[in-house]
């Protein structure tokens, strides 16, 4: 790949936007099982915790659909520069692609439901809450 080229350079921004999306998923990880142990901790139960981790849980399903979006723009990219040559005017189309197939908005609803659902995403917040049923 020719990282000078506008789809290398796409590229390598776009992959690094990619990995600092699972840095944020960590830190949103990290912040609700943090608050759901203090407020374990301190006596408050699971019926008041439970819509703040529900919260958490959908944030990082959106952010994660982003992320999808991202990654399913890299696959195009790299599968752009397989070409020999790459097609002119292909580069930072990032939301031109997105806008040409958005979803309506019960589809943007069943994306960010979709990531969230997945066991990536789920862990830690249905074990947070099984375990706050339990106790």
């Amino acid at each position: 790949m020719n990282s000078f080229s506008p789809l290398g350079h796409e590229w390598t921004t776009l992959q690094n936007n990619h990995e600092q999306y699972e840095k944020s998923s960590l830190l949103i990880k990290l912040t609700a099982t943090v608050l759901c142990a203090l407020a374990l901790a301190e006596g408050i139960t699971l019926v008041l915790i439970g819509p703040t981790l529900f919260v958490f849980w959908l944030m990082e399903g959106i952010l994660r659909t982003s992320q999808s979006r991202l990654g399913d723009r890299l696959l195009h990219i790299e599968a752009l520069l397989r070409q020999d040559p790459p097609a002119p005017g292909a580069a930072y189309q990032l939301h031109s692609e997105w806008q040409a197939g958005r979803p309506g908005s019960l589809g943007l609803i069943g994306e960010y439901l979709a990531n969230a659902a997945r066991p990536t995403v789920a862990f830690p917040y249905a074990l947070l809450l099984i375990g706050g049923l339990l106790l």
